[in-house]
């Protein structure tokens, strides 16, 4: 996110997830998201679209100094540096969007269509992030989750349409968000990180954040 007001609240490194539980880690940020999973026409996932609404005390330090003309209004133009700079600081974080097709990891594209609003006394980003390779939900389950690896920003999806389909989604198929994971199941994953050693990884190239993360899923029926 902005650079500064990162600088001002050190982000904890995955070396801090090695060393402490998340327990011990606290995010600094809080953004409520929604999603959408973009099909193309031939009914294959080509792109997520996101959408972040900040905290208050983010936005407040976010937009100062922005409102050039002084109107007490932010127009698309004074936001435009905002969001350049924080697509910017967000390309070295996979723009905390990581996806799994069949398990493994996939790369995404730059994002296109990002812009910022600042309406009702909120702060919204939002951009498209397109995928290398579209794939087929039929020949394997797509997953979707949205976090950063040192937990400086907590994301939480919003109550009503968190996550919606756009496109030509096969109809043998279905989108379920699961549910975030319960106050027994992170004791459980907390209780097994205290098990591991430094030097330990989660399998399959996954971080730490991704353990705690609520991930989407599109699976499709024989």
């Amino acid at each position: 996110m902005r650079t500064r007001y990162r600088a001002a609240l050190p982000a904890l490194g995955l070396l801090c997830w090695a060393a402490a539980t998340p327990a011990q880690a606290h995010p600094h940020v809080w953004v409520e998201m929604q999603s959408d999973v973009v099909f193309n026409d031939q009914g294959l996932i080509s792109a997520v679209n996101v959408s972040w609404t900040f905290d208050d005390a983010y936005a407040q330090v976010a937009l100062e100094g922005l409102d050039k003309n002084g109107d007490g209004v932010f127009d698309p133009s004074e936001l435009e540096p905002l969001t350049r700079e924080n697509l910017d600081s967000l390309k070295d974080y996979n723009y905390f969007t990581y996806v799994r097709y069949g398990g493994k990891p996939q790369p995404i594209g730059t994002p296109v269509d990002a812009g910022q609003v600042f309406a009702e006394n909120k702060l919204q980003l939002h951009f498209q992030v397109p995928l290398v390779t579209p794939l087929d939900p039929t020949k394997g389950e797509f997953v979707l989750k949205t976090y950063d690896p040192e937990f400086f920003i907590a994301f939480d999806y919003a109550k009503e349409e968190p996550v919606s389909v756009i496109g030509n989604m096969p109809k043998t198929c279905g989108l379920v968000v699961k549910p975030v994971p319960t106050d027994a199941e992170l004791a459980q994953t907390k209780a097994m990180l205290a098990t591991k050693g430094t030097d330990w990884k989660p399998s399959e190239e996954e971080d730490f954040g991704s353990l705690f993360a609520q991930p989407v899923t599109i699976s499709c029926k024989a």
